[in-house]
């Protein structure tokens, strides 16, 4: 079966997935966006409450920094022919104390290796937060600002990042490291997978 043809199935299936439909309080809605001709790969956490509601990735203030960060414009962004949008879990999981609960562990283990496998074209992963930093890489640090401080360790195909919420406007503040070291090396290796 072409690899087109794979992935349009595995898709379909995937948007119509109700596999943790008993542990989501708002209901399902798996939102992503892939392409087998994808060249950047954005592994985030999990969709938000507003996402839930647009079934649009990163439609809200956490994805208008994250362009910032990549460099691109939202036109860019939402090309699915070039860029990947594959959350750990494609659902909204719901509140937790501290601000979303986090992904569905089933989710990826039932759809995440099918659609890496059905993206051969992927030059540049951006893993954000811990739960996508487990899965995709081998050697993490003790905690999630070690991690995206050793980012040079984990190769030119794949970068560490934290969230681009708002909620992290502190953290970014307490590492500037992040915006003057990280960041151009980000828009750069984006241009370059892009081209």
């Amino acid at each position: 079966m072409p690899r087109a043809v794979a992935l349009s199935t595995l898709k379909k299936r995937a948007r119509s997935c109700t596999l943790c439909e008993d542990e989501l309080e708002n209901g399902v809605r798996p939102v992503f966006q892939v392409s087998a001709t994808a060249r950047v790969l954005i592994v985030g956490q999990a969709p938000g409450s507003r996402v839930h509601k647009t079934g649009i990735p990163f439609d809200d203030p956490s994805g208008v920094r994250l362009r910032e960060w990549m460099g691109i414009d939202a036109d860019t962004f939402y090309d699915e022919t070039r860029i990947a949008l594959l959350p750990m879990g494609f659902c909204y999981p719901g509140k937790g104390k501290s601000g979303d609960l986090p992904p569905v562990p089933r989710c990826a283990q039932t759809w995440r290796q099918p659609f890496l496998d059905a993206m051969p074209d992927v030059k540049l992963t951006l893993v954000i937060g811990q739960y996508a930093m487990a899965w995709h890489l081998d050697a993490q640090e003790k905690t999630l600002t070690d991690t995206v401080r050793a980012w040079k360790k984990f190769g030119a195909a794949m970068i560490p990042l934290p969230h681009p919420s708002p909620r992290n406007n502190i953290w970014l503040r307490k590492n500037p490291w992040f915006e003057s070291e990280v960041i151009p090396v980000l828009r750069r290796r984006v241009k370059k997978s892009l081209k």
